[in-house]
């Protein structure tokens, strides 16, 4: 279940920045859920074996490289999408990825994680 809001909120939040960015186009709420949801896949396959090799250099920019391997997978999600999903360039990718891990971050401290608190009690 909570795999299934994750791919949820990272289609709202895809909808959101190509809204947002003019140079990141999305064809449709489809082609969204369809690249989060090849995103997740990537993240949960290709994204730890970027970490492990760029180690050294995320240490030494305290964690900030991540927000470059974030743009890798975005691109790479965008290559395997096709039409349907295009970014014009790396430095749209890096943007994206940021505003796409702050607009995560937000919606996972203000909505979901009280709603989870909520279902304890």
């Amino acid at each position: 279940m909570r795999w299934i809001v994750s791919i949820i909120v990272n289609a709202l939040v895809l909808i959101v920045v190509a809204g947002y960015l003019d140079s990141f186009h999305l064809e449709g709420v489809g082609a969204a859920i369809g690249a989060s949801l090849l995103l997740s896949i990537i993240n949960l396959f290709v994204k730890p074996i970027l970490v492990i090799l760029t180690l050294p250099v995320t240490v030494l920019t305290l964690g900030f490289f991540l927000f470059v391997i974030n743009a890798i997978t975005l691109m790479i999600t965008q290559a395997i999408m096709g039409d349907s999903f295009i970014i014009d360039g790396f430095g749209t990718a890096l943007l994206a990825s940021i505003i796409i891990s702050i607009l995560n971050l937000l919606i996972q401290k203000v909505i979901i994680e009280p709603i989870q608190e909520k279902k304890k009690k």
